[in-house]
């Protein structure tokens, strides 16, 4: 054994070491063990991507209940906040402690956060209660990502790989009509309890067969500087973007924030670039393969998360739908995503080549955005499926793919941070690119209004006052068939006589224009998908390996940043406590 190198520790059913040359992974466990661990990760993610579905349903209930409906929108953001914030402390830490006790202690956390938030009172404490929920679920994505790097070979995860994608699928598609039955028929309390039983199975087997890995050299020296000022960073860049739902980019809670993020983002990179142990490390950038992968992530996931927020705001509004139907009607997206997911992994495994596969699922993405660009209101419910059926073909891949693409082009000590960086990158762009799209949708809305009234036959009288009245689209939300007699209630009686012959004309036309302006949103979505097809462009098709975590190479050797042709030694310094 290489001195320094990983060792397993504790686990059930361990293998023993495999032949030299036979295919193998950083941990070496049961055939059996290796899939009771796998079931365990994708509970430990369900939980995590439900948590962000489910809850958005009981939302309403929840803050009528705790009378708190002014901080209504800090019930979302603290989880998004500690959850994003704390990905790359975890990513960093399991590189150098191992994934057992990072998991373990991030599943606690979660389910401690969920019980006291089930059990909240009072608005303040279920906001206090989620911030530490989401500290814990920040760990769940990340490390269960890279706990499957360490049981599987790169040459062999993408069999399982897809499974993630598929999970993200499934949350998305249970999880608001879940939320519903729950909060109508228990309680909302319970959207937080179901967590327990369910992450307390994922507890106990991750503690029971999961080994750990141990690396007696160089011990971790944490960037307790940096650590600072990424937090520091991140805070007002996430609630600056959040903040953009409901405010201008020139106000102090949007443009101040992110202002303060834009300058503080410089000194922290400025500070990884001279530590010994960054908590970001900016070596891996000089790999195009490793830079190439994050930034594609990260524009490809506009679309995906365009997709699942301003679709089932057409629904609701639009055609009337109930929230839960609505959450429905995004069935073939999400279908398309498993299948695309799991299929996508499948063929990686098999082949071992996931350039040509990512450009083709990029291209489907710009497709399907192209498409969407021809939104109306008048649109064929089975052509708006089949839009969506081509958008969730081509995001799929970008869930499951690019997770193997990090894994495989760095060293396996940074395996973690890689992966966690990864993770970081998708939820910092669907955060961007629902900021930019919701900026475009308002002002979208305001500029087609006008223009679909006069177009409809309402007089320009009629329409110049009601553009002088202002026009919120967010109250649209939900409103459905009432929409035109909130117009009514909002006209001065003396008026409404002359105003009611043209609110069946003023409903089409706000339909219309909302229609129109989800459309508009997707050629975002489109110029997304080209750069992240740019980006795909640039990274390298390298071989999988076929083992990882010893110094027996493998025809398929590891590629070090910037050494294509470092085959088969690349990871033996790693190994040895990089």
């Amino acid at each position: 054994m290489i001195e320094g190198a990983p060792v397993a520790e504790g686990a059930a059913g361990v293998a023993g070491v495999a032949p030299v040359g036979a295919p193998h992974a950083a941990v070496e466990i049961s055939p059996r063990a290796r899939f009771e661990v796998l079931g365990a990760i994708l509970l430990a993610l369900l939980l995590g991507a439900l948590d962000q579905t489910i809850v958005g349903t009981a939302l309403p209930r929840i803050v009528t209940d705790l009378r708190g409906n002014d901080l209504y929108t800090w019930a979302v953001t603290i989880y998004l906040l500690t959850s994003t914030i704390s990905v790359p402390f975890y990513g960093k830490l399991s590189d150098y402690y191992g994934r057992k006790p990072l998991l373990i202690f991030g599943i606690s956390v979660f389910l401690i956060g969920s019980a006291l938030s089930g059990l909240s009172g009072e608005m303040w404490q279920l906001i206090l209660f989620r911030g530490i929920q989401g500290i814990g679920a920040g760990s769940l994505f990340p490390i269960s990502l890279a706990v499957i790097g360490d049981l599987f070979t790169p040459a062999e995860r993408g069999k399982y790989q897809g499974l993630f994608g598929a999970v993200f699928g499934l949350a998305a598609l249970i999880g608001p009509a879940l939320g519903g039955i729950i909060t109508d028929n228990i309680s909302w309390h319970w959207i937080f309890y179901i967590n327990l039983p369910l992450g307390l199975i994922s507890l106990l087997v991750v503690s029971r067969v999961l080994p750990s890995l141990k690396r007696p050299k160089n011990p971790l020296n944490l960037d307790v500087v940096g650590a600072i000022v990424f937090v520091a960073a991140m805070i007002p860049l996430l609630v600056g973007l959040t903040n953009k739902q409901t405010a201008d980019w020139a106000t102090p809670q949007v443009g101040g924030l992110l202002l303060i993020a834009a300058v503080l983002i410089p000194v922290f990179l400025f500070i990884e670039s001279r530590v010994q142990q960054p908590i970001v490390p900016l070596d891996l950038w000089r790999d195009r393969t490793y830079a190439g992968s994050l930034v594609a992530t990260f524009f490809a996931a506009f679309g995906f998360f365009s997709a699942t927020i301003f679709l089932p705001r057409f629904y609701q509004v639009v055609r009337g739908e109930s929230a839960t139907i609505s959450g429905y009607e995004l069935f073939p997206l999400l279908v398309g995503v498993i299948i695309s997911s799991i299929v996508s992994g499948q063929i990686v495994a098999r082949t071992g080549k996931y350039k040509a596969l990512l450009l083709v699922s990029l291209a489907l993405v710009g497709v399907g955005s192209l498409l969407f660009t021809n939104l109306a209101a008048t649109s064929d419910p089975w052509t708006i499926r089949f839009w969506q059926f081509v958008l969730g073909v081509g995001i799929g891949p970008t869930l499951a793919v690019f997770t193997i693409v990090i894994q495989n082009a760095v060293p396996f000590s940074k395996l973690g941070v890689a992966t966690s960086n990864l993770t970081f990158f998708r939820q910092i762009g669907g955060v961007v690119g629902l900021s930019i799209a919701g900026s475009l949708f308002g002002s979208q809305v305001a500029d087609r209004i006008p223009v679909r009234l006069l177009a409809n036959g309402v007089p320009q009288q009629l329409v110049d006052q009601f553009k002088s009245a202002g026009f919120d689209q967010n109250n649209l939300v939900g409103v459905g068939t009432t929409l035109g007699q909130q117009i009514l209630a909002g006209v001065p009686a003396q008026f409404r006589p002359i105003v009611q012959p043209f609110v069946p004309k003023i409903v089409t036309s706000i339909y219309e224009a909302i229609s129109l302006a989800i459309g508009s949103v997707f050629w975002l979505g489109l110029a997304a998908s080209v750069l992240a097809l740019l980006a795909v462009l640039v990274i390298r098709e390298l071989p999988l390996r076929t083992s990882l975590g010893s110094a027996r190479g493998s025809a398929h050797g590891a590629h070090a940043p910037g050494r294509p042709g470092a085959e088969g030694m690349a990871h033996q310094p790693a190994l040895a406590g990089e």
